[in-house]
Parts: C-alpha cells; sequence; structure tokens
C-alpha cells in the first residue's frame, strides 16, 4: 500500500484529505507541526506528501526546501495545499521544489487527478539507458544522475524530468502544454507558469547550458544540440 503524509493544522481538512486518500488506496497519516514532518519524511518512506504552508515549528516552504536538499528525501513527491494563491507565492512554492501547488478551497476530486499525475510520474519505471552527453553535460538515465564538468549536480525528479524532455526532443520545439503533459502528467491553463519556473530553476543549475535552453516566442522550448552550435 502507497504512503502518504499529510501536514495540516486545519483537522477538517486532515480527515477530507483522509477520505479520498484512502480511496486512492493509500495508507495516511497526519502531522501539523513542520519540524516534526521533515523528521517523519526522514525516518520512514513516504511515497506523498501533502503539505500546507502555515505551520507551526518550521513553514511548509521550509519543510519544502529541507527536504528537497536532503539526497534522502530529494524524490519524495510534494504537493502544497495552502490558502496562499497570489502567483508570487505559487511561483516561490515551485522554486523550493513542490511537485504541484493547489490553492484552498479545492476541489477534492481534482486534487486526486492531480495526486495521480504525480505519481505517475515520481512512479514510473526507469529502464536502463546510455547516457546522454550534451558536450560537457552528462546526464545518467538509470541512476538519475546529472553531471556537469564531471561535477554531480542535483536535480528534483521534475527538472531532470524536464531536461531529459529537452533533450529527447533533438533541438525541436517543444510547447508548454507539450511538457506539461510531458513532464508532469496533465495540462491546465495555469500550469504554464509552471513549466517557465522550472526552466529557469534548470538554468540557474546548469549555468554551462542556459544559453542553450531557448525561448521561443510564442511557442515554448527547446534545448540547441551540440551539433547545432
Amino acid at each position: 500500500m502507497r504512503r502518504a503524509l499529510v501536514v495540516e493544522d486545519d483537522p477538517d481538512i486532515v480527515e477530507l484529505l483522509r477520505h479520498y486518500l484512502k480511496r486512492e488506496a493509500f495508507h495516511v497519516e497526519a502531522l501539523s507541526d513542520g519540524r516534526q514532518a521533515v523528521e517523519r519524511v526522514r525516518s520512514q518512506r513516504w511515497d506523498l506528501l501533502l503539505l500546507d504552508l502555515q505551520l507551526p515549528g518550521l513553514d511548509g516552504l521550509a519543510v519544502c526546501r529541507e527536504l528537497r536538499h536532503d539526497p534522502a528525501t530529494r524524490q519524495v513527491p510534494i504537493i502544497i495545499i495552502t490558502a496562499r494563491g497570489d502567483e508570487t507565492d505559487r511561483v516561490v512554492g515551485l522554486e523550493m521544489g513542490a511537485d504541484d501547488y493547489v490553492v484552498k478551497p479545492f476541489s477534492p476530486k481534482e486534487l486526486m487527478a492531480r495526486v495521480r499525475a504525480v505519481l505517475r510520474r515520481a512512479e514510473q519505471p526507469t529502464e536502463a539507458a546510455p547516457i546522454a552527453e550534451i558536450g560537457e553535460l552528462a546526464v545518467d538515465r538509470a541512476r538519475h544522475t546529472v553531471r556537469w564538468q564531471g561535477q554531480v549536480v542535483h536535480l528534483t525528479a521534475k527538472e531532470f524530468a524536464l531536461l531529459l524532455a529537452l533533450i529527447d526532443a533533438h533541438g525541436r520545439v517543444l510547447s508548454r502544454q507539450q511538457l506539461l503533459e510531458s513532464v508532469w502528467g496533465y495540462s491546465y491553463a495555469e500550469g504554464t507558469r509552471t513549466v517557465d519556473v522550472h526552466i529557469r530553476r534548470l538554468r540557474e543549475k546548469l549555468p554551462g547550458i542556459s544559453a542553450s535552453i531557448v525561448t521561443v516566442k510564442g511557442l515554448g522550448y527547446r534545448l540547441v544540440q551540440e551539433e547545432e552550435t
């Protein structure tokens, strides 16, 4: 059975999430303290973390940041659920490494659709494959590792999948909607901002190929391959 940790201090929302997650065959546990949540995620295996932002002990953004910086918890799928719906809040949440961002009040059915989409990407089996190399960039598909000039670069699961999507396009332009469907497993109007945020993070983490990740105005993104330069 898959395991979900709900980190939320509103008991009504906890029970709502528990009800719907159990229908999706999850074993559900709940906490209301951010610091306890970090320790709990580090101590056991989790398939999903539903995370409120306004928490005692340690706020949700700090929880997300700590988990993404720890190699042992970096791959845990995180969906932020919060009343803070401003675009700035969404962007910050995604920049901290969240896989999705849901604003309260939310539709439980839509949330479960997003949960399934996030899990499809996280649980997709990885087949052994050659290392993809572009100049001094080496991407090991089987081990989910990225190296630049021989040095390991730490990417989140979504950043890694986004980089692979661009590499596998072999220089073709991919629209934001195509990237949403390929990397996140779903498509919705506000999701294009999610793609932009993750592209920016890729450029920041891989400055050596930043100029090769090209924005094609009105269309999307492409990765200029070495043979094109």
